[in-house]
């Protein structure tokens, strides 16, 4: 049985309120050593609400904080032996960046040369060993948060919050530095709790999501188990983009499901809930796994549509096409040269497999 001490955090009905406004909804969730977890959802998920609870900045009304085994509900932050990374780096500008790095050393009474032994390691760890004697203001963005993140690592905290780190970063940047954060994580084996709202950034960089959605967590998993078998119509939709066609269930053999489109065709893929013949339902399948078919091709799944747009977004085209009916759907596949034989008003037919379609509940609820 798994209890209290086989996590590094574990969080038990955590609630939050603002007047009658519900920040956070009895959340359960679990944290094992070196794990990368990211909470992830839109603005007012609740994500960041959580964040603050675990970091003692923002105790919740009921529930319970369990931090190396030992209740943390109500310690002061001080106490829990959590580092943070904020979005604005929180550096000192009149230090140098070897004081920036040093100051939790010093404030935990570490002596001098163990500090200078340990802030010489980690700036080599983030690349920035020559830049010691400089301030803040001689330094770019990216290298200033990778100074915050120094600063972070060198105490070794228990376990390390990120809110939204790279969110002021450019997208160049914030994708050299997802890789750079996940290769630290890799190499220090740092247990670390993400806040983001950015989908990619969740994916490249997490060992599990945590998929949060009015106040609550609507899902949970490793990033594969999210984006090829998500469990509601929401999680389809905030990550990547999807096909989402309204169907029919016809037929049910197990986890395996035979639905009908409203215009006729019969699709086939897995069951992510429990449905009864006759009940409405949502399949979904990602647009790269819907290919344009040959004459002399077949497909479990497939449909007759016409072209409405191909669009060349650089290294993917983008072909929308309109369903018998009027539904719409998208399929993407990697771009070898210029777009030929495919035009506007072109009638074509699409096919995907079953193993890549999810039929789920008819709760049409879409990320905004």
């Amino acid at each position: 049985m798994l209890t209290s001490e086989n996590f590094k955090l574990q969080i038990r009905n955590a609630r939050k309120t603002y007047g009658p406004v519900i920040a956070l909804e009895n959340t359960s969730l679990e944290m094992r050593q070196g794990e990368f977890l990211t909470l992830l959802g839109p603005s007012g998920s609740g994500k960041s609400t959580l964040l603050m609870a675990i970091a003692g900045l923002n105790n919740p009304d009921s529930g319970a904080v369990w931090i190396d085994g030992k209740l943390a509900t109500y310690l002061p932050p001080s106490q829990r032996d959590i580092g943070m990374v904020f979005q604005n780096y929180a550096l000192f500008p009149h230090m140098t960046i070897f004081d920036n790095v040093a100051f939790p050393l010093r404030m935990r009474k570490v002596d001098a040369a163990a500090i200078k032994s340990r802030v010489a390691a980690v700036l080599e760890t983030v690349q920035l060993g020559h830049v010691a004697q400089r301030f803040p203001r001689e330094l770019s963005g990216g290298q200033q948060q990778r100074i915050a993140l120094a600063r972070c690592f060198v105490y070794e905290p228990s376990i390390i919050l990120m809110d939204e780190p790279l969110g002021a970063l450019d997208k160049k940047l914030r994708d050299a530095l997802q890789l750079e954060i996940k290769h630290l994580h890799e190499k220090m084996g740092m247990t670390v709790l993400y806040v983001t709202h950015d989908q990619e950034e969740a994916m490249v960089m997490s060992d599990r999501i945590c998929l949060m959605n009015h106040a609550a967590i609507e899902q949970i998993g490793t990033p594969q188990d999210l984006y090829f078998r998500p469990k509601t119509v929401f999680a389809a939709d905030f990550l990547g983009e999807s096909n989402l066609i309204d169907t029919v269930v016809s037929e049910i053999e197990g986890e395996r499901i035979k639905v009908t489109a409203t215009n006729g065709s019969t699709v086939c893929g897995h069951a992510q809930a429990t449905f009864r013949v006759g009940e409405s339902a949502i399949a979904m399948v990602r647009p790269e796994s819907v290919r344009l078919l040959r004459a002399d091709e077949a497909e479990e799944n497939q449909v007759q549509a016409s072209v409405k747009e191909i669009i060349l977004s650089g290294p993917v085209i983008k072909c929308y096409v309109e369903l018998a009916g009027g539904a719409e759907m998208k399929l993407t596949q990697l771009t070898s040269g210029p777009v030929h034989g495919l035009a506007k008003g072109q009638k074509v037919r699409l096919g995907w497999s079953a193993d890549r379609t999810v039929v789920l509940a008819n709760k049409r609820e879409l990320a905004s």
